[in-house]
């Protein structure tokens, strides 16, 4: 959790020509840590060159390909719906039962709907809510961790600050 560190992060895949499909980032629960999941299409090998190069930058403690583990992933939407009509209030509320998705928000003319769940669920109720006029719409990206006890950063202690550097190499 430093400055500097996202940047080095995108411009590295800006460097290998890969383009981010979601990044996100936010603390955990250790103050000093954020943690970073970043999608990309790429092959296995890509994958692996990304992680060890991700492995180079300064304060990256721990990098994971989580693809290749069994995990659980998710995106999140808040997604602004036309609602002006009953039969559109009626189309939308039917779309909320079929799917994870619930109306936080309503007004006389639109309608906020969060869902939260797999990427490929999210993207099949967008695609689904088109019809009655999305009005405009903000994704977290996805998050994700692996499944079972193991955890990115449970070894991970804090350097001493050294004397003359402003910089703290961490991998």
């Amino acid at each position: 959790n430093k400055p500097g560190v996202l940047n080095r992060v995108a411009s590295l895949f800006r460097r290998r020509n890969f383009n981010i499909n979601s990044l996100t980032v936010g603390r955990t629960h250790r103050p000093h840590i954020s943690r970073m999941t970043i999608t990309v299409d790429a092959t296995r090998q890509d994958a692996r060159r990304i992680q060890a190069n991700l492995y180079k930058l300064i304060n990256v403690i721990r990098v994971e390909v989580v693809s290749n583990e069994p995990h659980v992933s998710r995106d999140l939407a808040l997604i602004k719906v036309r609602s002006d009509d009953a039969d559109s209030r009626n189309q939308l509320t039917e779309l909320c039962e079929r799917f994870p998705a619930r109306v936080v928000d309503i007004g006389p003319k639109v309608a906020i709907v969060e869902i939260t769940a797999q990427e490929n669920l999210v993207q099949a109720f967008i695609d689904a809510v088109e019809p009655i006029g999305i009005v405009e719409m903000v994704r977290t990206g996805v998050v994700a961790m692996g499944r079972g006890v193991r955890i990115l950063d449970t070894d991970y202690e804090p350097a001493a600050p050294q004397a003359n550097s402003s910089f703290q190499h961490v991998y």
